[in-house]
């Protein structure tokens, strides 16, 4: 995945553990990656279809 993104290591392992919380660029590029809505990133929703 962070090959895939483009991204450190560290910093997924960060936003995983809740010690870092992801910018919109980021949190847009995760979704997209696993194909799930941002509220579902964000536990917002247990539904991890997008709206389209």
């Amino acid at each position: 995945m962070a090959i895939d993104l483009n991204m450190n290591q560290n910093s997924i392992s960060r936003y995983e553990n809740e010690e870092r919380e992801a910018d919109y660029e980021t949190l847009i590029a995760i979704a997209d990656y696993f194909d799930v809505s941002i509220d579902y990133l964000l536990g917002r929703t247990d539904c991890p279809k997008m709206n389209k």
